[in-house]
């Protein structure tokens, strides 16, 4: 298993390191553009979740197609040794993480401090967020989440919040939970094809320059367009204007990963043949538009 070690810089206080990786995190995408016209080689994963009720066959599909890198759920810490020798036996790696805690709570911080863990356990970097807060003000989920990035930067692994009502339904809202949250290891999972889903008379590229400066990572799923229509067809043949999304993230140097997701029509159930179908053409899609690990 691969293990991903960091520590603080001797000599800083916790107000002082933060500020500094605050600083580093934000100034690293011009960094990166200013370093070339080349847009750096990113990962390319698949959410598991987008095999539906064929998550078994992932394990030995996506290595047959050519991809090395996986989106998956936090394994229970009893299920850890068991993950591990899964994923090395069929050569896989997990780039982000899916956590999961009602936001709401206190108790949120201890949860979400636990599988910050055992991403880092695992060398995962990222760990992606649904910031959901039952019936609580938005100011408790924010503490919470300021909080959390505490335990996150104990770990050096970001919390990315995914594009997702009220915390993160567009871009300007995006924009005002990261300067309310205001941590460098809280940032957004940004969604392509959730944009169209959750909001009218806008784009995914629209949105994702009022907050690229803020990504951690990238899901590119698409969609038809229509306002809370669940069609997400398989990747290049919906509406989203990947290109376009592609030309922001390097214009901004991002370098962090690219999970696809294929979500499907509700109501029209894909075999398991269809379901493979739909993950190789997203993926044939996705390596049409650049280089990926």
């Amino acid at each position: 298993m691969a293990f991903f070690y960091s520590s603080r810089p001797s000599g800083l206080t916790r107000r002082h390191f933060l500020g500094c990786a605050s600083a580093a995190a934000l100034a690293l995408p011009a960094q990166l553009a200013a370093a070339g016209d080349s847009p750096p080689r990113r990962a390319l994963a698949c959410r598991l979740a987008s095999y539906g009720a064929y998550e078994e066959a992932a394990w030995t599909h996506l290595p047959a197609i050519g991809v090395r890198h996986m989106f998956m759920n936090v394994p229970e810490p009893d299920q850890i040794d068991a993950v591990a020798a899964r994923l090395e036996a069929h050569k896989l790696a997990p780039v982000v993480m899916r956590g999961a805690a009602d936001l709401s709570t206190p108790e949120s911080i201890g949860i979400l401090a636990g599988q910050l863990a055992i991403c880092r356990r695992f060398g995962v970097r990222y760990m992606f967020l649904s910031p959901k807060h039952a019936e609580a003000p938005r100011e408790v989920a924010w503490e919470h989440l300021r909080r959390a990035g505490d335990a996150a930067a104990e770990q050096d692994v970001i919390i990315a919040l995914e594009t997702h009502p009220d915390l993160g339904t567009n871009g300007a809202v995006h924009l005002e939970t990261m300067q309310a949250v205001d941590h460098p290891y809280v940032r957004v999972n940004f969604d392509t094809g959730n944009i169209t889903y959750y909001n009218r008379d806008t784009d995914a590229v629209s949105e994702l320059k009022k907050i690229v400066d803020y990504v951690a990572t990238v899901e590119f799923k698409d969609h038809n367009g229509g306002f809370e229509t669940w069609t997400f067809p398989p990747l290049g043949q919906g509406v989203v204007d990947f290109p376009g999304v592609l030309d922001v993230l390097n214009a901004h140097g991002y370098a962090g990963p690219i999970t696809l997701e294929f979500e499907g029509t509700k109501g029209v159930e894909l075999d398991e043949a269809q379901t493979r179908q739909a993950i190789e053409t997203s993926v044939a899609y996705v390596r049409s538009l650049g280089e990926f690990d």
